[in-house]
């Protein structure tokens, strides 16, 4: 049976397996791997994206015009600062699960979304599920 939505247990095996990869393959390749959009980082509406604990997105496999863009102090449609919340939580706990609201690329419509996220460095990569 075809499952249109990406599982926890996906996400966050995602998650590990696009960190394994930062650190065999170092960051340029893997994020241009992450933002290859029939690459293995990308499956249904499963992505990874990166941002630097500066707020600064690195890679985004939704979207890659966000790269490079500071979104700090982005807000999700309930006014959640969710890169805020994201980077505080990555230097604190180093590896966790995240709630917060996003456009869901398959549906076009906003989703309550949970991202699983691990810190590598000085970034944070996260891969997420649509609720």
């Amino acid at each position: 049976v075809f499952k249109l939505n990406a599982n926890a247990k996906e996400a966050e095996a995602m998650v590990k397996k696009g960190v394994a990869y930062i650190k065999a393959n170092g960051t340029a390749k893997a994020y241009a791997e992450f933002m290859n959009k029939t690459g293995q980082f990308v499956d249904r509406d499963l992505y990874l994206v990166v941002y630097g604990l500066d707020g600064k997105v690195r890679a985004h496999g939704a979207d890659v015009n966000l790269v490079g863009k500071d979104v700090m102090n982005v807000k999700d449609v309930d006014g959640k600062e969710y890169v805020r919340e994201r980077v505080a939580l990555a230097k604190s706990k180093g590896a966790f699960w995240q709630d917060y609201k996003f456009l869901n690329p398959l549906t076009k419509r906003m989703q309550a979304k949970a991202m699983y996220c691990e810190r590598v460095d000085d970034t944070v990569v996260g891969g997420g599920i649509y609720k």
